[in-house]
């Protein structure tokens, strides 16, 4: 999945400016920046939600704006920043809602592919229960589940760990890899760069609408890139071996 010069303006404001990033399958990457930086526009833009104003972004060579909806939805799967849920539907019919691209949600194979994913977001106890019972962290899981159900070759995330406590945001970062480890391209936006440093492969770095840095997490997330985009200072340390960023301060 590629980005190639993507210029988008929303409300008479440049939110992306020219944006190139490439993304891989296989490959966790995590989308940063600062507030207002464009990430949830890009992603947007990625999963044809947005046609932009100039540029394009593809998939395999494709423009992803020109592929058929189902064939699209089979292929991308997103998980935006704000998942509302407007009728009493039950966690289980839900997810299986994941399916509806490949039409087989009532199906054994669908059924599997259901089961599986309510078990990785640790769902599977609230399949019975009304969505609008939930706590906000448990419908981020249950709309995990079900982009998941869907087995998509990307999955775009924005935001997935804003309403999960410590124990669910760690689970989640490992649901990620898991799908990367599968073959899946995965996108994630996030604020903490900890976890960034922490389970993504790939870093790319928005401000102002502009990609500052791309690349190998290790090379992306320095103190100099970091200070430049965020401001702040961070130390870095060693969590279970992997280099991540322990602590941040104010320049």
């Amino acid at each position: 999945m590629r980005a190639a010069g993507v210029t988008l303006s929303l409300g008479g404001t440049r939110v992306l400016d020219g944006v190139d990033a490439s993304f891989a399958r296989g490959r966790v990457t995590a989308l940063l920046g600062p507030n207002g930086a464009g990430k949830s526009t890009l992603l947007g833009v990625l999963a044809g939600l947005r046609t932009p104003d100039a540029g394009t972004a593809t998939l395999d060579g494709e423009a992803v704006a020109s592929l058929p909806l189902r064939d699209r939805a089979r292929r991308i799967g997103l998980l935006p920043q704000t998942a509302e849920v407007h009728w009493d539907i039950d966690v289980r019919s839900l997810v299986g809602l994941g399916r509806f691209a490949h039409r087989d949600e009532r199906t054994a194979t669908g059924q599997a592919a259901v089961d599986a994913a309510l078990l990785a977001t640790d769902t599977a106890h609230l399949a019975t229960r009304v969505v609008g019972t939930l706590s906000g962290g448990e419908r981020g899981r249950v709309l995990l589940a079900r982009v998941l159900a869907g087995q998509p070759d990307w999955l775009l995330a924005d935001e997935p760990l804003a309403s999960l406590d410590p124990a669910h945001a760690l689970a989640m970062c490992a649901r990620l890899r898991d799908a990367a480890a599968a073959g899946a391209g995965v996108i994630v936006v996030l604020h903490d760069l900890g976890l960034a440093a922490r389970f993504a492969d790939d870093a790319v770095i928005l401000d102002g609408g502009r990609v500052i840095a791309a690349g190998a997490v290790g090379d992306v997330l320095t103190p100099e890139t970091l200070r430049a985009a965020f401001g702040v200072v961070a130390h870095f340390g060693e969590v279970d071996g992997v280099r991540t960023i322990t602590g941040l301060s104010a320049a």
